[in-house]
């Protein structure tokens, strides 16, 4: 009897799983390349960032201490992403913004390093910016947006 209880409880867990795992949606973006197209598109850094989610090192962006009026937009598909206005010197070592320009930014959930975190994605071409934390300006948003500054182009007002 015990293990017909067992063998219910393992099937109704399986059959909601599968229930859950087939009602999420696969985000489709609005600009779709192979990996040749962006690889031959980006600096071999930008695709180490953009397209495989990888960190550039601290404090190696010119972009990190670039207070010039202006907008910052993907590198990949030059989406507009952040205001100069909203950027501040976290001390992190890469850029740092208090907010997104609305909905061009994805929240996704990373657990690259063994916990979780907030990545952000760029929510046209779905390359990896950086992540969000809870540390940021208190006077503001509280978010500090932590980008590779490989992962941005500078357009100066």
């Amino acid at each position: 009897m015990k293990y017909k209880f067992l063998f219910i409880a393992l099937i109704l867990f399986i059959n909601c799983s599968k229930a859950q795992n087939s009602n999420q949606k696969q985000k489709k973006y609005t600009v779709i390349k192979t990996a040749e197209e962006w690889q031959n598109q980006l600096t071999e850094l930008q695709y180490y960032v953009l397209r495989e989610s990888g960190t550039e090192r601290a404090f190696t962006s010119p972009l990190n201490k670039n207070y010039k009026k202006g907008i910052y937009a993907c590198a990949a598909c030059k989406t507009p992403l952040y205001k100069s206005e909203h950027k501040y010197d976290s001390g992190s070592g890469w850029p740092s913004f208090d907010r997104a320009i609305e909905k061009n930014i994805e929240l996704d959930t990373d657990y690259k390093i063994g916990y979780q975190r907030t990545e952000l994605k760029c929510n046209t071409c779905g390359s990896h910016l950086g992540h969000s934390f809870d540390d940021g300006p208190s006077d503001t948003t509280g978010k500090r947006h932590c980008i590779n500054g490989a992962a941005l182009s500078f357009i100066a007002k």
